[in-house]
């Protein structure tokens, strides 16, 4: 039988010291202390006295036991678990995301479960799928918006609260990404007023993102009295996340013998920007805003290596700190069943000035 004793005793419980717990009921069992206690304190140490959690410490100090969160979370009707879900996770951009958002959840008091779709609609349904068979509190998702992912997703939002960023995908869901609108028109406005109108180096159409930035791009040339061009146009029926090589081997393509190049190129990201400046630098082309230089090169997204390019790329950077904290609040809001203030959020992205344009 345990000894009981007191949060201000020394003694601990014997029949705990040094022994082996499988179970949490094996550790109310020597430590005394009932299971929906033990279990509550596992929930939220502060929720139970504080000369009880004080007992519970000292038996966990004298025990092998830890709780398994995924076997306790598949007893409850809501876990402490977020989905989490981007398009790739070998992509700066989408870690940096992924990064901001773990720390944000676990100050919560929630542990997120992280998937890839890897640019596949088969994969993305398949998260949606795990994400409802493992009981999440809440899904972040960074969807394709294709109709097979849209169709789980539908499903899974019937069940769970879901709150969409980055991919402004027809569904109805909150939403939190960038004002492609803004942001196109701001970095085609300044490369018109500092020199030759751009053209634009088009992206695999592997997301709503690169079909509105491609329209976007030649709205904003048009209002200033620009034809718009378009560069890259080989991306039609490409659908790898591979953004650097598409943009090297288009840009090998465009720098042949007898075609023309524009001086000013605005790519649709920053990947294919590096592609593009590793492309033109092969070909010995000067890349930078001088007079002497060949090539004006910009990019948009200001993912964390831009500024580490040779010259470093001139871009427009999203607001990554401002899509996590807006699309986290909505979920936490969501979950504790609180009526959203907004449904769709549109941060503005700002012009980073480097050498490269």
């Amino acid at each position: 039988m345990a000894r009981a004793f007191d949060g201000e005793s020394e003694t601990e419980p014997v029949s705990v010291a040094r022994q082996r717990h499988r179970t949490m009921d094996d550790l109310a069992r020597a430590s005394g202390i009932s299971r929906p206690t033990l279990s509550k304190y596992f929930d939220d140490p502060d929720s139970v006295r504080r000369s009880t959690r004080e007992r519970i410490e000292a038996a966990l100090r004298l025990s092998d036991y830890r709780p398994n969160p995924f076997a306790r979370n598949l007893n409850r009707k809501r876990t402490r678990t977020i989905g989490l879900l981007v398009p790739s996770l070998t992509d700066p951009f989408y870690a940096e995301i992924v990064s901001q958002i773990e720390t944000r959840c676990m100050a919560e008091g929630y542990w997120p479960l992280v998937m890839s779709s890897q640019g596949s609609a088969e994969l993305e349904a398949r998260a949606f799928e795990v994400f409802l068979a493992q009981k999440v509190a809440g899904v972040l998702a960074g969807s394709l918006g294709t109709p097979r992912g849209d169709h789980m997703m539908e499903v899974l939002a019937q069940e769970i609260p879901l709150v969409l960023f980055d991919n402004a995908v027809e569904f109805p869901a909150p939403f939190v990404g960038n004002d492609n609108r803004q942001s196109l028109a701001t970095i085609v406005n300044y490369l018109c007023r500092t020199g030759e109108p751009p053209a634009f180096f088009d992206m695999p159409a592997v997301n709503h993102n690169s079909r509105e930035r491609h329209a976007l791009y030649a709205r904003a040339m048009e209002e200033l009295g620009h034809e718009p061009r378009f560069l890259g146009t080989q991306a039609e029926g490409w659908k790898a996340w591979d953004f650097e090589r598409f943009g090297f081997e288009a840009m090998e393509d465009l720098l042949a013998p007898g075609r023309l190049l524009p001086r000013s190129i605005l790519c649709a990201n920053d990947r294919i920007a590096f592609g593009v400046m590793a492309a033109a630098f092969a070909r010995g082309l000067r890349i930078g805003r001088d007079r002497k230089a060949d090539l004006r090169i910009a990019g948009h997204d200001d993912h964390p290596l831009s500024r580490y390019t040779c010259p470093a790329l001139t871009t427009m950077a999203q607001d990554i700190e401002g899509m996590v904290g807006r699309s986290t609040g909505l979920l936490f809001a969501a979950i504790n069943g609180e009526t959203p203030t907004e449904s769709r959020v549109i941060l503005e992205a700002r012009l980073v000035m480097r050498q490269s344009a």
